[in-house]
């Protein structure tokens, strides 16, 4: 939802974190307006003086994200108190990053235009959905379908440019263009749900497949070294898949497939969901083999995987019959709340070092 220099030649991933110096939670995802190399992604700050908020990079929407989809999922095991705070949080950032895609939109057109093809761009539109979702839970449909409208405007175009630009081998973030459309998938499904619309349901189906095939053309350009050199985004790889599920669980639920179609999306869900499981499973045990502890700002795209997976599984349990998903879903939500609070304050103790260095 703002602003990126364009990727670095792909396989490439550096050691280094993105240190960031903020003044309260949104200013810590800006910098010090110098072009920071991390990962392979040209990191591109504002200058001394501009305004904190100008010059954010995309990857700031994952933080987005995360916040959402472990608001939908707190919702769902009952801790509202909780639920809302996550959701205030994750709508006051997206008006932050909303504020700054427009200004790059409106007075920065050459930039914006080579920021776009970047798979993080995409942030911009699955950080909408998300959010979205959360909302129409509220029952404020009005306001949740002015965000799918706005995501389905954002998601041609970015989806476009971003495929244009894909290499042979790309980091963990390429899978954004399957959860940007599964994002559609489940806001669509889920205002198909509280509207009785069928013809929403019938679109989120569509936007279901097609989300599963990019997933199968984004894992055919994955760099699968990223598995153990990742800055945080190669968890999109299992994030993907599970929010796959979570629109499958959605559209199984619907009463407008039977039968066999009502059989063959129950089939495509679990099966999603069990393949996320398995990323799950891969992944943690390559963070505990190769322990990268600095922080990164792509590490928000590691915290929405985790809360993605235990949504997708309490959401799968009712529709789908199984009923021990619920429980697992459960436990693995408070396992992303708490990669939320390690990743936080992974943030305010970077912060707090490069401050000290520099007064």
């Amino acid at each position: 939802m703002s602003a990126e220099s364009r990727a670095a030649p792909s396989g490439s991933q550096g050691t280094g974190a993105v240190h960031l110096v903020w003044a309260g939670w949104p200013t810590a995802l800006a910098g010090h307006g110098r072009t920071v190399s991390a990962g392979g992604v040209n990191q591109v700050f504002p200058l001394p003086g501009r305004r904190w908020w100008t010059g954010l990079p995309p990857a700031a929407g994952a933080a987005v994200m995360a916040a959402g989809i472990l608001s939908v999922g707190l919702h769902l095991t009952g801790f509202d108190g909780l639920s809302l705070a996550a959701l205030v949080l994750a709508a006051a950032l997206w008006l932050v990053l909303a504020a700054d895609f427009t200004t790059r939109l409106v007075s920065d057109r050459g930039r914006f235009e080579a920021e776009a093809d970047t798979p993080a761009a995409l942030t911009a539109v699955a950080a909408t959905t998300v959010l979205g979702t959360r909302i129409s839970q509220l029952g404020w449909q009005g306001l949740a379908v002015a965000l799918l409208v706005l995501a389905a405007v954002l998601w041609p175009g970015l989806l476009i440019a971003v495929v244009r630009h894909w290499k042979r081998r790309m980091p963990g973030a390429a899978f954004l263009v399957c959860v940007a459309t599964q994002g559609l998938a489940v806001l669509a499904a889920t205002l198909a749900a509280a509207l009785h619309q069928d013809w929403l349901a019938r679109a989120a189906l569509g936007a279901f497949c097609l989300g599963l095939l990019l997933y199968a053309f984004a894992l055919v350009r994955f760099d699968f070294r990223e598995v153990l050199r990742g800055a945080g985004d190669h968890w999109v790889a299992g994030g993907a898949l599970a929010i796959s599920a979570l629109a499958g669980s959605k559209l199984t639920a619907s009463p407008v497939w039977t039968g066999s179609a009502h059989t063959a999306l129950r089939t495509v869900t679990l099966v999603a969901l069990a393949l996320s499981l398995g990323w799950y499973v891969l992944l943690l045990a390559a963070e505990l083999r190769q322990w990268r502890p600095h922080y990164d700002i792509r590490r928000w795209a590691t915290v929405f995987p985790l809360g993605m997976t235990a949504t997708a599984c309490l959401s799968a349990a009712g529709p789908t019959g199984v009923a021990w998903l619920r429980p697992l879903g459960e436990v693995l939500l408070w396992i992303a709340v708490g990669a939320w609070l390690l990743t936080f304050a992974a943030l305010v103790a970077t912060a707090s070092a490069r401050r000290s260095r520099n007064p």
